[in-house]
């Protein structure tokens, strides 16, 4: 308890310090951003100075200073469009082919005005030119910067995320298969024990037929045991009829099951032979005759249908019952998931499992109505 208090607490440190520290380098990149902005201005200010400079002496008819010079000539990256008064354009880190279409020009004097304050050319009292500016290459680029820093948070977010989801599912799994053992483990001893008194109660000349009802019991305790063992290892498939298995599995459950249930079966005459594991296989079925039963609430009609076509077999179990809604057809198979209100909701998740990952099969909801019935069906691959 106390560690997995900490182990809490820690996670929620490790949180808000992550949290502060994104927030930082959030404010410090805004910060660089406005103050690299200002130094940009900065600059455009110097350089209407040197225009301004260079008006003034054109005026006066003297030569220009070497460092007005060197000021017009410094500005290499950032893109400026300069309107004169008397209506010409003259324009500095721009495309030159691009720049001949006036409306382009107007385009960019709209844009450039909405990104920095034009900044006007005076001397004497007179507007000689207006100079609109933009954002240097390298400021864009510097813009979109915390986004892209937000984004690679974001998706580290989700690694860690989708990785400690693993993590926690890996540990589920695991303690449900230690539980899975551990019931088989537990039920092997009682179960010896039935064996034992199954032939005492033959030595004592017990009516045939009861000890063979007992004893069919028995090995399906043998095979549930069996089954509960197998969970967390990668069972061993063999050649199989599956035909026998689907039937031997329908009249197990057919005769324990209420006579308020019509059952129907439908199966070739042939056997159609897959890569099976027996015990795992008829789990399954059982799963799917259980749910349609429940689906029906103990009264109604039941079918299982056996259907081969070139490349599978496909095993229908259909039920009179409730239906199912069409945006549940994938999540009835989620660990957990259950409309009843008893029960683990782990019934079709092993079935789907079973199928898909042992089998490399698939099982789904071919058909269902609200209020009329649903058709399960398993595809197998036949073997060649």
């Amino acid at each position: 308890m106390t560690f997995s208090m900490n182990r809490n607490v820690l996670r929620w440190i490790i949180i808000i310090t992550s949290f502060i520290i994104i927030s930082l380098i959030l404010w410090n990149t805004y910060i660089f951003f406005q103050n690299f902005k200002a130094e940009e201005r900065t600059k455009m200010q110097n350089w209407s100075f040197a225009q301004k400079e260079l008006n003034r002496n054109m005026d006066l008819d003297t030569d220009f200073g070497e460092l007005t010079i060197q000021v017009l000539s410094s500005n290499t990256t950032t893109p400026m469009i300069r309107v004169n008064d008397d209506g010409s354009i003259n324009h500095n880190n721009i495309d030159e082919e691009k720049a001949k279409d006036s409306l382009y020009i107007q385009k960019l004097i709209k844009q450039f005005k909405n990104e920095n304050q034009p900044l006007e050319v005076k001397y004497r009292d007179r507007v000689y030119s207006t100079i609109y500016y933009g954002n240097s290459p390298l400021l864009n680029k510097l813009k979109y910067y915390p986004l892209a820093l937000l984004l690679i948070i974001f998706l580290f977010g989700a690694v860690v995320f989708f990785f400690y989801r693993s993590s926690k599912i890996a540990t589920q799994n695991k303690l449900w298969t230690g539980m899975a053992k551990e019931t088989a483990h537990q039920i092997g001893t009682p179960l010896s024990s039935l064996v034992g008194w199954t032939e005492i109660l033959r030595s004592e000349h017990v009516n045939p037929s009861y000890l063979l009802e007992i004893e069919k019991d028995i090995n399906r305790l043998q095979t549930i045991t069996d089954r509960f063992s197998k969970i967390g290892s990668v069972p061993a498939l063999e050649k199989a009829d599956i035909v026998t298995e689907t039937v031997e599995s329908y009249e197990y459950l057919k005769a324990r099951s209420s006579n308020l249930i019509d059952f129907e079966i439908s199966a070739p005459e042939t056997a159609i032979y897959v890569n099976l594991n027996k015990q795992l296989y008829s789990w399954t079925i059982e799963n799917l005759v259980k749910n349609a039963i429940d689906a029906m609430k103990g009264k109604g009609k039941l079918k299982v249908a056996i259907i081969q076509d070139a490349n599978f077999v496909k095993i229908n179990v259909t039920d009179s019952g409730k239906g199912i809604s069409k945006n549940l057809f994938n999540k009835i198979f989620e660990p957990g998931f259950t409309s009843k209100k008893r029960g683990w909701g782990l019934g079709l998740s092993l079935a789907k499992r079973i199928i898909e990952d042992y089998h490399k099969g698939r099982i789904k909801v071919l058909h269902s109505e609200i209020g009329k019935g649903t058709t399960m069906q398993i595809s197998l691959k036949l073997l060649s």
